[in-house]
């Protein structure tokens, strides 16, 4: 019996190590959450036009890629190509992140004059664009 509750009271003692250390593992710390809260996510999906061309895309590509390198606001910066199966995309192929550090930051770069550029560089070749801008949970 008492080599019953010896196993009972270790079996229970280890398990309760490892919930303990598999919370701390994935939970991240106050820090690592408010880190994450304070990140700014601009989203930008374009459509491009009939009439575009695969190098007028290109161009457009690479205008959109330069711009982290021209404002120094924009922290992060990924960006991808539509492959969903579910065919819910309404057209929209080009999909854009940019991360900002506050409401201030993508205060600046909206105006900045590269991203004014590249706005020249899009226009032409653009059908529709959709943009969602949210703060990280």
């Amino acid at each position: 019996m008492k080599n019953l509750f010896l196993i009972l009271f270790a079996f229970l003692l280890f398990t309760n190590c490892s919930n303990s250390d598999a919370a701390e593992n994935n939970t991240p710390n106050n820090n690592e959450v408010q880190e994450m809260s304070e990140q700014l996510r601009h989203v930008v999906m374009f459509k491009f036009k009939d009439s575009a061309t695969e190098a007028d895309i290109k161009e457009v590509e690479d205008a959109f890629l330069a711009l982290p390198s021209k404002i120094e606001t924009i922290k992060a910066f990924e960006w991808g190509l539509n492959n969903s199966p579910e065919g819910l995309n309404k057209g929209f192929t080009h999909c854009f992140i940019l991360t900002f550090d506050s409401e201030e930051g993508r205060a600046t770069y909206l105006p900045h004059p590269a991203h004014k550029e590249f706005g020249e560089i899009l226009q032409p070749h653009l059908e529709d664009v959709m943009v969602v801008d949210y703060w990280a949970k």
